[in-house]
């Protein structure tokens, strides 16, 4: 079976841009969330989100290819941008056939959507952009990625809500080890910060409403948590054939060696009480590994906040690692970069790689008065120096579609 390493990351986030930046706002401790300033939200519940501040396509893009293309896919264009510079990948013509992109995104152009839509109602169908469907649906990002890259082996795009980026990620994982690639371009982009995704998001009760602090409104594992907070972003990792990596001198941040995906067949926003769902696929994803519970030392888990979300999974965690649950440190960063749903599992994985690499746990912030059915170590008091040779990242969407991911400290 083919190895597969992870040689660049290209993180934009709430807390930067950039993976290093977003890295050192999480070990700091440091919240994204803040006043809502993408739309008009005084007629809004919930006030506040972890936008991604300070982002200009631009930098990335003339006016003209800009005005063609979602904030999404944008969000991924940078990320993706970042994640090849970071790898130093290059490749020629005869090669590009063998080099692959596989981006995922829960809802895709949302903003997009809603403007076309008021374009419409306001002045009839002939104010539709042109560009109007290729700007909203998912797989543009890969797209749009592949053209500008000339990658011309697979390309494909996943919809499978919060665990998007995650199955993107791992399905490429799978494509390299085949042999159907060498190089993936893997991960995800989210930007539903808008009108409707909130107001959406606020009809169901799933948003956080603690407006007066809204650096305090992410805190997975405390007992007074009253929901997610929305985030966008987009998190793209280079993987790459091991080969193939050593052969050109590449940075090496670590090896994915697991990966699975399994389905809750319970209900279409809550998962099972036992979260028997979230502990099959961990338990499938560590024995891809080849590896025992009592072996991972970091689980980034997916940790959203949610008052029955948060108990279930570490429900599910503890059937999986029993009494190593207590000897491992389960965190979640989003206490900090909030859920940035279709893109969290991408952002995520590369936090998880990043604390393989300098061998520390970012904390998980705003636990006050931890909840006594989430008692775990998640790393409250602040980051943390630990001894990682493996991490679990955990993903979970609206319809019951979770996936895992095991990451592994390389050596040559």
């Amino acid at each position: 079976m083919r190895r597969v390493v992870v040689t660049g990351l290209g993180v934009v986030s709430p807390l930067g841009i950039g993976a290093e930046p977003t890295w050192e706002g999480l070990l700091a401790g440091r919240s994204g969330a803040g006043p809502i300033t993408l739309f008009d939200c005084s007629k809004h519940t919930t006030k506040f989100a972890c936008e991604v501040r300070g982002f200009d396509p631009l930098q990335w893009l003339d006016k003209k290819e800009a005005r063609k293309m979602d904030r999404f896919i944008q969000l991924a264009i940078a990320a993706a941008d970042h994640a090849i510079k970071d790898s130093a990948l290059t490749f020629t013509a005869e090669e590009s056939e063998n080099v692959g992109v596989y981006i995922g995104s829960g809802i895709g152009g949302f903003s997009s959507i809603e403007r076309e839509y008021s374009e419409m109602i306001n002045g009839g169908p002939r104010r539709i952009s042109p560009f109007f469907i290729p700007s909203a649906i998912v797989n543009l990002a890969a797209g749009w990625v592949s053209i500008r890259t000339g990658a011309r082996g697979p390309s494909s795009a996943t919809a499978t809500a919060c665990t998007s980026s995650a199955h993107a990620v791992g399905d490429s994982f799978r494509i390299i080890q085949r042999g159907d690639a060498d190089v993936m371009i893997a991960g995800g982009s989210e930007a539903a910060i808008t009108a409707l995704g909130v107001g959406g998001f606020n009809a169901m009760r799933a948003l956080s409403t603690r407006n007066d602090a809204p650096e305090k409104a992410s805190r997975p594992f405390d007992k007074d948590r009253d929901g997610f907070v929305i985030g966008e972003g987009a998190g793209i990792l280079i993987l790459e054939e091991l080969e193939r990596a050593k052969a050109r001198g590449a940075k090496i941040y670590a090896e994915l060696v697991g990966y699975a995906m399994s389905s809750d067949a319970h209900h279409i926003t809550s998962p099972p009480e036992d979260g028997n769902g979230a502990a099959r696929v961990m338990a499938r994803a560590l024995k891809d590994a080849k590896i025992r519970p009592e072996q991972v030392a970091y689980v980034n888990a997916h940790g959203t906040s949610t008052p029955v979300g948060d108990q279930i999974e570490v429900r599910a965690i503890k059937t999986v690692f029993g009494e190593h649950t207590r000897k491992m440190v389960v965190g979640s960063t989003k206490s900090m970069t909030g859920h940035l749903l279709g893109a969290a599992g991408g952002v995520e994985a590369s936090i998880a790689v990043l604390a393989i690499r300098d061998q520390k746990i970012p904390p998980t912030i705003n636990i006050e008065s931890q909840d006594p059915e989430c008692d775990i170590d998640a790393a409250r008091e602040g980051a943390r120096s630990l001894a990682i040779e493996y991490a679990l990242s955990n993903s979970f969407g609206f319809g019951g579609t979770n996936g895992a991911l095991v990451f592994k400290r390389y050596a040559a």
